[in-house]
């Protein structure tokens, strides 16, 4: 089953984080929910984090991944945050098990086909040689040779832990998104419905939402608003958690 970590009581709120990322990504906004009568659930899917290892790996298997864990923890019927990847599987899974879904936030990402645009990040992870024992710092420095952005390094760097004493190692599979990257793009499928409150979220400096997708968003989610965080890019919910929160909150 999935790592997670759970905050609070009340209704059930999944959160469901980025590819690359892990569920302390949403740690702020988490907490902030788990005060407001909301019992979070902030998971690692497949692959990240402290979850499982798998070669599997693709929006079917990880929507039933979220399937499999509101079952496994008595959870009737859940809200549902999802950011990138996460938004991707939380489209699925609520289109999927719609009677296990009340709402659905999707965080800066639209269900049609992405073309593959990690490459230069999985060039800079591939370029880490952790058989030569780098610290934390040299790492950065192997990183920063392919990836420029201050705020993706800190990002990617944050799923570097130690293995053992003197060894490094990334917790995400890297080795299977190197076979499997095309599955991040997938869209969804043509017959996926959900026909229940759904609200997307943007940021302002992405283009992964563009205005001419909302005609197309609203074909599988009929009931879709949308909000946008103004001067915030595709990791809106860390550069404007605040105004992220608010529209959540004000969603819910």
């Amino acid at each position: 089953m999935l790592y997670s970590k759970i905050e609070g009581s009340g209704k059930p709120l999944l959160i469901l984080h980025g590819f690359l990322g892990m569920l302390d990504n949403w740690k702020t906004i988490g907490t902030q929910f788990s005060t407001e009568g909301f019992e979070v659930h902030m998971l690692d899917m497949r692959n990240h984090g402290r979850s499982m290892q798998s070669d599997d790996f693709n929006y079917e298997i990880m929507a039933k991944d979220i399937y499999d864990y509101c079952v496994g923890h008595n959870l009737e019927q859940v809200d549902v945050i999802g950011h990138s990847m996460g938004g991707k599987t939380a489209m699925l899974f609520a289109c999927t098990y719609p009677e296990k879904t009340h709402k659905l936030i999707v965080a800066d990402i639209g269900p049609k086909f992405y073309p593959q645009h990690h490459q230069t990040i999985l060039a800079g992870l591939n370029a880490v040689d952790f058989a030569k024992k780098p610290s934390r710092s040299e790492v950065e420095d192997t990183l920063s040779e392919y990836i420029t952005d201050f705020g993706t390094r800190q990002f990617l760097m944050k799923s570097l832990y130690w293995q053992e004493p003197g060894q490094l190692a990334f917790r995400f599979n890297l080795a299977v998104f190197n076979k499997k990257m095309d599955e991040i793009g997938v869209a969804l499928p043509e017959d996926a419905v959900f026909n229940k409150p759904t609200l997307f979220i943007r940021g302002g400096n992405s283009n992964y939402i563009l205005d001419s997708d909302f005609e197309a968003i609203r074909k599988h989610f009929p009931q879709a608003v949308f909000e946008t965080i103004p001067n915030a890019g595709h990791w809106l919910h860390a550069e404007n958690p605040k105004l992220f929160h608010q529209f959540a909150k004000d969603f819910f």
